[in-house]
């Protein structure tokens, strides 16, 4: 290994440990996005990946109304309300899309809309 690539290797190590809160989540969410999105428009082939994506898309937003939930967390009460409102939503629609009686666009925006205001307040890693 050359100096550069110990610099590399190091520097990278630190990034990954000194990653925000906001920053995971927004990886995590525009992860299961992409996910969702290329299993939607690879057609019915891909129905195992999207239902797979969706899963985990529906696991991230029980995580996620179970943090706002807490009397811990930091956000204010209504954008925590907001939130789990939300998760709700998306729970209850992604059954009706597996079902085939409902569109995969609403989740994929509100998804979207979540990347923007956390893409909005992200600080550098």
């Amino acid at each position: 290994m050359n100096a550069q690539s110990l610099a590399q290797h190091a520097y990278s190590q630190t990034a990954r440990t000194t990653k925000t809160a906001r920053g995971t989540e927004y990886e995590l969410i525009a992860r299961v996005t992409h996910r969702i999105k290329s299993a939607a428009e690879a057609g019915p082939l891909a129905y195992p990946r999207l239902v797979e994506a969706l899963s985990d898309n529906q696991r991230l937003w029980t995580m996620l109304a179970v943090d706002v939930a807490d009397d811990d967390n930091g956000l204010p009460q209504d954008l925590r309300a907001r939130i789990f409102y939300l998760a709700e939503f998306v729970q209850q629609h992604t059954t009706k899309v597996l079902m085939k009686k409902e569109r995969i666009t609403p989740l994929l925006e509100i998804n979207a809309a979540i990347l923007r205001g956390l893409g909005s307040r992200r600080t550098p890693k």
